[in-house]
């Protein structure tokens, strides 16, 4: 699967996913700065088929309907809370289909 970490994640997120999956970053596609529409439609042009943010608003500032491309949203974008719940998002990167928009909840421990 062809995966694009947006840059509110952190970016060492892509050497914990990487193995059976392309993973980069929106700063190494060039894409810094660009707006969650643009970049959205820009990844699924490219033919990214995973998009990971921490934007929780990502769902209600843009339409998703008729995407392509899957939605991860982690609750934080907090290194230590991310790593320590890799098992939960590395399920939720396998269960994703395209079109989907899918959460997943770190808890602030």
């Amino acid at each position: 699967m062809r995966i694009i970490l947006d840059e509110s994640v952190p970016q060492k997120l892509r050497l914990l996913i990487e193995g059976a999956h392309t993973v980069v970053t929106t700063w190494y596609q060039g894409w810094s700065g660009l707006k969650n529409g643009a970049l959205l439609a820009a990844a699924e042009e490219a033919g990214f088929e995973l998009f990971i943010t921490a934007d929780q608003a990502i769902g209600y500032q843009q339409n998703l309907k008729g995407r392509k491309m899957a939605l991860l949203v982690l609750s934080t974008n907090n290194w230590d809370l991310v790593k320590g719940h890799m098992a939960e998002i590395l399920a939720a990167v396998r269960t994703v289909t395209p079109g989907t928009y899918t959460e997943v909840e770190i808890p602030r421990e």
